[in-house]
C-alpha cells in the first residue's frame, strides 16, 4: 500500500511494528545527549523491547526512567554486555567516546546504535571499520535530520522516483539554538565534541551523500569561527563547507549556533536541492512567521509547475524498523555500513582542514 501524493508520485504508508513484543530486545546506555530519548522511543514504536539502561549518573537515569519506566537499571556496562537477550545497544555518549563504546559493544557480540556524530577522529573511523569487519556486528548512526524528519524522507523518495532528475547541487543550512546554560562542559570542548563541522555538520554531509546518490566526496574548502563566545575560546559557533561528490554533484552548507530566542523551535533547518529537471526546498522544522506550527514542508518545482507538500505527521519513519530487521537478517536496508562511516569521515575531514576565521571586534 502507498499514499498517493500527486501523480505520478507515491509514498509508503506509515510503518508499524516490525517485530512482536520481546522478539527484539535492546538496551540503552551513556545518556549524555537528549537524542537518546528519540532513538529509544522510535525503536519501541517499531516493535523493539527496551530491557535495561545504564549510566554512571543517577540523575540521568532518573530522567530516563520518567520517559521509559519499563527499563531496569543495570549496575554496569558489563551487565548489559553479558545479557544474551540484548541484541542492540543504543547510546548517546560524549561524542569523542562514542567510537570506543561502540567497539566495546561490538566486541560483546551486539549491534550498536549511536547518536551523531559517531566519531571525532579519522583514527576512530578506521578502528570502527576494522571492528565491524572482525566481529560482523553493525554500527548505526542517528543522522536524525534525514532519518527522523518527514521532509528528509519525502525528499529522498521524490528524488528516487525521478521528480527532479539527477541531483547536481545542494545547499544546506543548519542553524541551532545554543542554550548555553543547558549544555554540559564537554560540549564546549572541541576535542570532546569534534567541533561544529563534525557535530551538526554531520547531518549535512550525510544528507548530501544520500540525496545526491554519492558514495564519496572531496572537501574543497571549510571554515570555522567563534564570533560571540569568548568565554569558550576554543568553541566554534559558526562553520561552513564546500564539497564535490565523486560523481560530480556539488554541495555548500552552513551551520551555526545563532538561532534567535524568538524562533519557535531549535532552528530553521533548510535544504535546497537542484536537479536537472527540477528543484526541491526542504523546510524541515518551521515556516517562520506562519501562524500555525507548520513543520516538514517540501516545495517541488518541475516542468509541470509548483507544488507544496505539508507533511506534519503524515508519513512515518521507516528507518527504525529497517534497523531492527537489518540486525535480525544481517542486511543493509536502513543504511549501509560504509555510508555511515563515509559521512563521519567527511565531516571529520572538513573539521580538520577548516580555516579558522579570526573575527574583528
Amino acid at each position: 500500500m502507498s499514499v498517493i501524493l500527486e501523480p505520478p508520485y507515491t509514498f509508503p504508508e506509515k510503518p508499524g511494528p516490525v517485530v512482536k513484543p520481546g522478539e527484539f530486545v535492546f538496551a540503552a546506555m551513556h545518556l549524555d545527549h537528549g537524542h537518546i530519548f528519540g532513538m529509544c522511543d522510535s525503536l519501541i514504536k517499531a516493535g523493539a523491547t527496551l530491557k535495561t539502561v545504564y549510566d554512571p549518573d543517577p540523575e540521568k537515569i532518573a530522567s530516563f526512567l520518567r520517559s521509559f519506566p519499563q527499563a531496569k537499571v543495570a549496575a554496569s556496562e558489563e551487565e548489559i554486555f553479558q545479557d544474551t537477550e540484548v541484541r542492540l545497544v543504543a547510546a548517546a555518549a560524549v561524542t569523542c567516546e562514542r567510537c570506543d563504546l561502540g567497539i566495546r559493544v561490538m566486541n560483546a557480540g551486539k549491534d550498536y546504535f549511536t547518536d551523531k556524530a559517531p566519531m571525532t577522529t579519522l583514527q576512530q573511523v578506521e578502528a570502527a571499520r576494522a571492528c565491524v569487519r572482525r566481529t560482523g556486528r553493525k554500527y548505526f548512526c542517528y543522522y536524525s535530520e534525514r532519518v527522523h524528519t518527514g521532509g528528509g524522507l519525502f525528499a529522498e523518495e521524490l528524488i528516487r522516483q525521478g521528480a527532479i532528475g539527477r541531483v547536481i547541487h545542494m545547499d544546506g543550512f543548519g542553524p541551532h539554538r545554543l542554550s548555553p546554560a543547558c549544555r554540559p562542559a564537554w560540549f564546549f570542548d572541541r576535542e570532546k565534541s569534534g567541533g561544529i563541522l563534525c557535530d551538526i555538520g554531520s547531518h549535512q554531509l550525510e544528507q548530501f551523500l544520500t540525496f545526491a546518490g554519492e558514495e564519496d566526496a572531496e572537501i574543497v574548502a571549510s571554515r570555522v569561527a567563534n564570533y560571540n563566545h569568548p568565554e569558550h575560546p576554543a568553541f566554534e559557533d559558526f562553520g561552513d563547507c564546500m564539497a564535490v561528490g565523486k560523481n560530480g554533484a556539488s554541495f555548500y552548507f552552513r551551520v551555526d549556533w545563532f538561532t534567535p530566542d524568538g524562533l519557535r523551535t531549535w532552528g530553521d533547518s533548510r535544504t535546497f536541492i537542484t536537479g536537472t529537471e527540477g528543484t526541491l526546498e526542504l523546510r524541515k522544522t518551521v515556516d517562520p512567521a506562519v501562524p500555525d506550527m507548520v513543520t516538514n514542508t517540501v516545495i517541488l518545482v518541475d516542468k509541470e509547475g509548483e507544488k507544496r507538500y505539508t507533511l506534519n505527521d503524515k508519513i512515518g519513519y521507516p528507518f527504525f524498523g529497517q534497523l531492527i530487521l537489518d540486525c535480525i537478517h544481517r542486511t543493509e536496508t536502513a543504511m549501509t555500513q560504509e555510508h555511515c562511516f563515509k559521512a563521519a569521515e567527511l565531516c571529520i575531514r572538513a573539521s580538520e582542514s577548516a580555516i579558522r576565521i579570526s573575527p574583528k571586534a
